[in-house]
């Protein structure tokens, strides 16, 4: 397919800087972890940064005046301007928001947005690929709402249908909500086309960019997303905390999601008032360590460099997809190029059940995925209950693709 032979990235100096690579589980197997989409692991640079704010400025944030509230509050701020930069916002901090994670980023948008502007002649635009936490988040909109929620289609190759798009973005269209990438499929969806096409029509546009952000340049203005989330614990970051970027006219208009400390301006028992911009969504005690460290998993992202991550997924799905290709009774879904995919291959396997694969597979010391990965609608379309995910990062090597090949193989043979 026209990927180099030689891997792009140095794996082994990469793989130095995560402890947790060098286990062994399954009767003193090495650890193959090919569960990225899910979660990837921690680099010790995030580890170091998050284990320095608990011992060394550990504090509450904002209104402290003494110097380790003062630490603190300024590399949590400053945490805020670094994932700005992260994905091209170049308003900085003000546009953009510390979340939970995806689930509770497109939650902000669906709660503060949808609830309050969507009614029965509105349109949500959506795609029959999106990960749950967009698709139900949007379904119970239109519940309580009125508003219809339309589904842009799939072709066989796991394309998502852009005839279809054209269609149902209408000038009925209030809200199109879209993965930038496919958590089944693997397929990269032309966001910024649809960007265009929510804009045409004033729609607000919505994009879920968990598994972009952490695997290839991700440019919020260049694609004119008016929100767009993802996840730290998919980029090398720790768990428990997410980003929302959205534009600051976005921002500014809409009602805050939570309600409580932080996010106040003032207060009297008849009323109040928000506070400026990012913290006018961040209410209570925020994920302060979890900042700092995903700020720290940028910086160690871009010290590799996102388009050499993106060309070394590229390199690994190739030899994915032709050694999988190698086994009878496999089907792989999604696109066969690993130019429109990321790094991650589903398939199935003959009639034996995803979950048998991922026991077995588990016992040779690889870690897959099994089920329909919050994509229950897209498996339904599919005619099948679940699939077997495989997922990559910079620091898997082939030879961890081969150990998956001979558990495959293993599986087969076992259910023969």
């Amino acid at each position: 397919m026209g990927i180099q032979s030689a891997a792009p990235l140095d794996v082994e100096a990469i793989r130095e800087e995560f402890p947790i690579l060098e286990r062994e589980v399954a009767a003193e197997t090495p650890l193959v972890y090919l569960d990225n989409a899910a979660t990837t692991q921690t680099p010790r640079p995030v580890l170091d940064a998050m284990d320095r704010y608990y011992r060394e400025y550990n504090a509450n944030v904002h209104r402290g005046l003494h110097t380790l509230s003062q630490e603190a509050s300024v590399a949590y701020e400053d945490a805020h301007d670094r994932l700005a930069a992260f994905v091209g916002a170049s308003g900085g901090r003000e546009e953009l928001l510390f979340t939970k994670n995806t689930t509770e980023s497109l939650n902000l948008v669906a709660q503060a947005h949808g609830l309050n502007e969507l009614g029965p002649d509105d349109a949500i635009v959506t795609t029959e690929m999106e990960h749950h936490s967009s698709l139900v988040t949007w379904q119970q909109v239109a519940r309580r709402t009125g508003a219809e929620v339309r589904y842009i289609g799939f072709t066989d190759e796991g394309y998502l249908d852009m005839t279809d798009a054209e269609e149902l973005i209408d000038e009925d269209a209030a809200v199109v909500s879209v993965v930038h990438v496919s958590n089944t499929f693997g397929t990269v969806n032309p966001v910024a086309r649809l960007g265009e096409l929510a804009h045409e029509q004033d729609a607000l546009f919505v994009v879920d960019g968990a598994q972009a952000v952490p695997n290839m340049p991700v440019d919020v203005e260049a694609i004119d997303a008016d929100c767009y989330a993802f996840s730290g614990h998919k980029m090398a970051g720790p768990t428990g905390i997410g980003c929302l970027y959205g534009k600051r006219q976005v921002l500014a208009e809409m009602e805050p999601f939570l309600y409580g400390g932080e996010m106040i301006r003032s207060v009297s028992f008849e009323e109040s008032s928000w506070n400026d911009l990012p913290w006018k969504y961040e209410a209570g005690t925020p994920p302060i360590a979890e900042g700092i460290g995903l700020a720290a998993a940028a910086d160690y992202i871009d010290d590799i460099g996102r388009e050499q991550i993106e060309r070394h997924e590229d390199w690994l799905v190739e030899y994915a997809l032709d050694r999988l290709a190698e086994l009878d009774g496999i089907t792989i879904h999604g696109p066969r190029d690993p130019a429109d995919r990321a790094g991650l291959v589903a398939f199935t396997m003959d009639d034996i059940h995803a979950h048998d694969i991922a026991e077995i597979t588990n016992a040779h010391g690889v870690a897959i995925r099994a089920g329909h990965h919050c994509t229950q609608p897209l498996h339904e379309r599919l005619g099948i209950a679940a699939t077997s995910r495989a997922s990559f990062y910079c620091y898997n090597t082939r030879g961890e693709i081969d150990v998956l090949i001979e558990a495959l193989l293993d599986t087969q043979e076992l259910f023969s």
